[in-house]
């Protein structure tokens, strides 16, 4: 595993000039020559990246489905996140990577909001597909960067680039609510494979024996980052996968309480609750009533 701590490391490693910047840096993809590779490489950074490959075309799936066309695409990637590239794995002809050190948001609000910005967790085949208009924009913000970033350093840069990394940020988000909304068929197939994966765990005695299924659990299961797979059902539904896990407790409990003879606490322990007074929260939460009242009003 290779731990890269510091942007001057990253650009030595690509044997690219020394960053004008410590904590920031801004890059083209045909600046960089990549080596031949015979065996995956696994590494870690300690800093954000943000990354557009332009007009790309690539091989790379969208969850288990293929890209759906080939235009731009963007990736972001936090710091300490684990990512392999393969040997077939080469950069694309054009493109920009924008990579910021934790250390250049000290002091900004930016640097409380940053981790709001769910998409800096996605997988790297949950990119952001961009328009030609849509990498237009992009690419002008990243310029903007650029320039503000090879000028004079003075006290008003570090606040002009990460207005211009903030609005990058705030676009990335309006883009990805696009591509919730015109992928509709393919996150339908999702959220059907969802509940069939619920109801297969909910089904078995999995309950009983490891709980109830956590949001990491199930999204490893349906081959989807946790942030994705939560934002998706947010921006289609309403509500997060929690919720939606607790909603399919709710439904299983409301089906025991009325044809079996099963107890509240007996219920509650077939649907993994380690406490009766857990079940019985999260049950009047949901339906404004309590499990006993539940069951007797329709007896």
């Amino acid at each position: 595993m290779l731990t890269i701590n510091t942007i001057s490391e990253q650009h030595e490693l690509l044997r690219l000039e020394r960053p004008d910047h410590p904590l920031i840096s801004i890059v083209e993809f045909d600046a960089i020559a990549m080596e031949a590779r015979s065996a995956p490489v696994s590494f870690i950074n300690k800093f954000y990246t943000i990354t557009l490959k332009a007009r790309c075309i690539s091989n790379e799936k969208y969850g288990r489905n293929a890209h759906d066309f080939n235009q731009g695409l963007m990736n972001f990637c936090a710091p300490d996140i684990k990512r392999v590239l393969e040997p077939n794995d080469n950069l694309p002809e054009k493109g920009w990577m924008l990579s910021m050190h934790p250390d250049f948001l000290i002091g900004h609000s930016l640097h409380q909001r940053i981790i709001a910005h769910g998409f800096f967790h996605y997988e790297v085949n949950e990119a952001l597909h961009l328009s030609p208009k849509e990498e237009q924009i992009i690419e002008r913000l990243l310029d903007n960067i650029r320039q503000e970033y090879l000028s004079i350093i003075d006290p008003y840069s570090q606040d002009i680039i990460l207005s211009q990394v903030e609005t990058l940020l705030n676009y990335a988000n309006r883009f990805y609510n696009r591509q919730f909304i015109t992928r509709k068929s393919i996150n339908s197939d999702l959220l059907m494979k969802l509940d069939l994966v619920l109801d297969k765990y909910l089904e078995d005695n999995a309950l009983i024996l490891n709980g109830q299924p956590s949001v990491k659990l199930i999204s490893e299961q349906m081959n989807i980052s946790p942030n994705y797979l939560s934002d998706l059902l947010r921006n289609m539904t309403g509500q997060n996968t929690q919720q939606h896990i607790q909603n399919r407790l709710i439904k299983k409990a409301k089906h025991f309480l009325l044809t079996t003879d099963l107890s509240v606490s007996e219920v509650a322990y077939k649907l993994g609750f380690e406490h009766t007074q857990s079940f019985n929260k999260l049950f009047k939460n949901k339906t404004k009533t309590s499990p006993l009242k539940f069951k007797h009003s329709f007896n």
